[in-house]
């Protein structure tokens, strides 16, 4: 039996349709009352997340976040644009070449806006077959599937990567976007409590120019190898300038544990990045360090 679990807060009246995929999995568009700063008393996140065996179970609301976010895909266009949104799918043009890139990785940098580093030793960008070889795990090759052919993206010696937003184009412009979300494959853990016990799974943190923290989320959930999972979470505005996104509760490699959970990632979808208008605020992201 289908169990599908579909929530509306009111910051959601707009009314997404939801699409049934095949197989066990979980759709949820809701308003998330997150922590957020008091005194601008902003609107709370919406948040997109959906889980399941195939491509289809998360598609509908993949497309649903998109729409929310501007329906136009700007592609490498230099901004600042008003409206639309980037997107990063690591597929290099349909490549299916195993990538291995530094700290922090600017590859898109000037075309997408988007910086990431990792406290590991740096990403790769590679088909199920790569990512055997990389990390030297057999299991590998049928643990993951791809959202968008063919390749996915991790850390090398860890699981957290920051993501940071400049105005695409070049000279290194901080900015902020309203939304920003991505595709893991083979969650299996959600990040929750269970009495004083913390239960370590995927989730995305999202802060401020400031540094403040506007949101943490965890990523849902399904079991079974190859799954797929969407979270996205949407802002009343472009307040969103880092996100701290931990795919899994361990790196991936050769000796990982059965009972842990080793996540990887595809598609990233954001808006627009923004020029950052708070001058206080330029200053104290560019004097951070990425990680």
């Amino acid at each position: 039996m289908i169990n599908k679990h579909t929530s509306f807060g009111a910051a959601v009246l707009m009314g997404f349709g939801l699409l049934a995929g095949p197989g066990r999995f979980a759709n949820t568009v809701q308003a998330a009352g997150q922590e957020a700063n008091a005194s601008a008393k902003p609107a709370p996140p919406i948040v997109f997340q959906a889980a399941g065996p195939t491509i289809a179970s998360i598609q509908s609301m993949v497309d649903a976040f998109r729409a929310a976010l501007g329906g136009l895909n700007n592609g490498s266009v230099a901004g600042p644009l008003v409206e639309g949104r980037r997107e990063i799918n690591w597929d290099g043009g349909g490549s299916t070449a195993t990538s291995l890139v530094p700290t922090p990785f600017d590859g898109f940098l000037v075309s997408r806006g988007g910086r990431f580093t990792t406290p590991g030793s740096g990403f790769v960008q590679a088909p199920v077959e790569g990512l055997v070889d990389v990390f030297r795990n057999n299991r590998y090759a049928t643990s993951f599937q791809p959202f968008s052919p063919v390749r996915l993206f991790s850390p090398i010696d860890g699981f957290v990567t920051n993501a940071r937003f400049f105005v695409p184009g070049g000279g290194l412009l901080p900015a902020t976007t309203r939304g920003f979300g991505v595709i893991f494959s083979d969650v299996d853990l959600v990040a929750s409590r269970n009495g004083d016990r913390d239960i370590a799974g995927s989730s995305m943190t999202f802060f401020d120019a400031n540094g403040r923290r506007l949101a943490h989320v965890a990523v849902p959930a399904s079991k079974g190898d190859a799954s797929v999972s969407f979270l996205g979470v949407l802002f009343d505005g472009p307040r969103v300038a880092s996100v701290r996104i931990s795919a899994g509760n361990v790196a991936p490699g050769a000796n990982d544990s059965s009972r842990r959970d080793v996540v990887m990632m595809d598609d990233f979808i954001y808006g627009e990045p923004q020029p950052i208008q708070d001058i206080e605020a330029l200053l104290e992201l560019q004097d951070r360090s990425d990680d």
